[in-house]
């Protein structure tokens, strides 16, 4: 098996763990939220985070990876920087519709688009833009359902994406930067995660719900689903740098809702969630997105490994020509002076 079929089965293998671990913490916390009553979303992320931390902290004593360090203010600034970003979703969710935030959501695919062509001099085709506006529509269509606006709600929003977008591509940037694995980078980060929302998370559960997260009643229930959360958490950080890192931001974004769509079909089929045509109609519109952006995604990754190797095959032949044109001009200067030499011997 060659490079390049070990890299797209890594990549494969990447986003089905992305999507099946993310589809069942949704359908975990949801049972947790919505039947068990545990609200206190900020403060079960960063205990997410600390269980993740954990885990890596105990496979690097087990010798599954091996611990990369590099430059402290990176993985600070990114550490902290992920940590401010899930707390002002949970904050824009809050203090906007339900609506308003699907559409926050759907932001983040073109801001990082914007920030990636202004700021790294990326290039996004016409035919991925198309798709990408498909899929969006689709989402858009299947999601968002009122668009109750106010200022704060709306600052927050902003605030959100932005971040959210920035520390994605961080993600991507310092993996090849540095040169670590998605694993060295997420061991190394999580602890500034954590401890970010551990600090923050209490306040701002109390700020969104009007409770205090240590009065909860933790029945034997709740702390099973819990620590059920927590160890599939385990896999979703993991599977996020993995995708990030393999593929790029935007790609983890089309994968996002991918997880919507699937988590909506999943809830009219497990849990019976009310469910329209529209809904239907949403879905259907944003998986012929999906399928377009990654036929498309596929089929420029094909042309670009072939331009680079006509590069390479070029490049070689231009180091070898100046050999051959180097001998092949001393036996032409060879035949042309022959005579000469044999006209001095006479």
């Amino acid at each position: 098996m060659g490079e390049g079929e070990k890299f797209q089965l890594g990549t494969v293998g990447a986003l089905s763990l992305s999507v099946v671990s993310s589809v069942s913490i949704v359908i975990c916390n949801k049972a947790l939220m919505s039947s068990l009553h545990f609200i206190f979303a900020t403060t079960l992320t960063s205990w997410h985070l600390l269980v993740t931390f954990c885990s890596l902290h105990v496979a690097l004593k087990m010798r599954f990876f091996e611990h990369k360090p590099f430059e402290q203010k990176a993985v600070m600034g990114f550490g902290i920087l992920n940590g401010i970003s899930i707390g002002l979703l949970n904050l824009s969710l809050g203090f906007n519709s339900v609506g308003f935030y699907q559409m926050t959501k759907l932001a983040i695919i073109p801001c990082t688009i914007l920030l990636e062509i202004l700021f790294l001099g990326k290039k996004f085709s016409k035919r991925i833009q198309f798709s990408l506006s498909i899929l969006l529509l689709g989402v858009g269509v299947a999601t968002v359902t009122d668009l109750q606006l106010n200022a704060l709600g709306s600052f927050l929003s902003l605030l959100a994406v932005i971040t959210t977008c920035v520390a994605q591509i961080m993600t991507n940037t310092i993996q090849k930067k540095f040169k670590v694995s998605s694993t060295q980078l997420l061991y190394q980060s999580c602890p500034y995660q954590a401890a970010t929302l551990l600090i923050s998370g209490p306040y701002l559960d109390k700020l969104l719900t009007d409770l205090n997260v240590f009065a909860f009643k933790y029945t034997t229930q709740v702390t099973f689903v819990i620590v059920l959360s927590c160890l599939i958490s385990i896999s979703v950080n993991f599977s996020t740098f993995l995708v990030i890192g393999k593929t790029s931001p935007v790609t983890y974004q089309v994968l996002g809702h991918l997880k919507t769509c699937l988590v909506l079909a999943f809830g009219y089929i497990i849990v019976r969630d009310p469910f329209s045509w529209r809904n239907i109609l949403g879905i259907l519109i944003a998986m012929v997105g999906m399928l377009l952006y990654s036929y498309n995604s596929i089929l420029e990754n094909q042309q670009k490994a072939a331009e680079a190797a006509a590069q390479a095959s070029q490049a070689r032949e231009g180091e070898s020509d100046p050999i051959i044109n180097v001998e092949n001009g001393s036996a032409l200067l060879s035949k042309r002076q022959a005579p000469v030499w044999g006209k001095d011997k006479d």
